[in-house]
């Protein structure tokens, strides 16, 4: 039997040169000179931390963000933006919580819509990750497909591909 993983994970790394990237952006642009805007990453808990003077510079930041990340190759989607909240002084400051794996609604969706889709496979929550298995991979390449073709919401990579 063949079978993948689909999973919902963002390399740390990649998010870490994204943000590095971003900061120096920020650091050359015009339209922030003069400006205490600061982008914080915390690896532990994968949360980011945007503080700025104002709500222009604090959606251009965001932006900033977005394409770099596209750039590094990974989805923008697993940022979960926050409210912004007002720090000391007229500073803005947003939380934004990096989503990790893929949640328990998350996964019936996707479930559900590998099962109507009248595939021959069978898929099966497995924590934060779903297997599907089947006999033929050209049916697995058709799960794959239909999940990039869906918006179900959350970045998803497909892993463990086992003949």
């Amino acid at each position: 039997m063949a079978s993948f993983d689909i999973v919902s994970k963002v390399d740390v790394q990649s998010l870490d040169n994204a943000i590095n990237v971003a900061r120096k952006e920020i650091v050359t642009r015009w339209d922030f000179r003069d400006s205490k805007t600061q982008i914080e990453l915390d690896k532990k808990n994968l949360t980011l931390q945007i503080i700025t003077e104002n709500d222009m510079r604090l959606t251009a930041v965001e932006d900033i963000l977005r394409s770099r990340l596209i750039k590094q190759k990974i989805d923008p989607l697993c940022l979960d933006f926050g409210k912004e909240q007002y720090a000391s002084g007229n500073m803005l400051r947003k939380d934004i919580a990096i989503r990790q794996g893929i949640g328990k609604e998350d996964a019936k969706k996707i479930v559900k819509a590998i099962k109507d889709s009248g595939l021959k496979v069978q898929a099966q929550i497995m924590d934060d990750q779903i297997r599907v298995t089947g006999k033929q991979i050209d049916d697995l390449q058709a799960v794959i497909a239909l999940c990039r073709q869906t918006n179900f919401g959350i970045p998803l990579q497909f892993d463990n591909m086992k003949r």
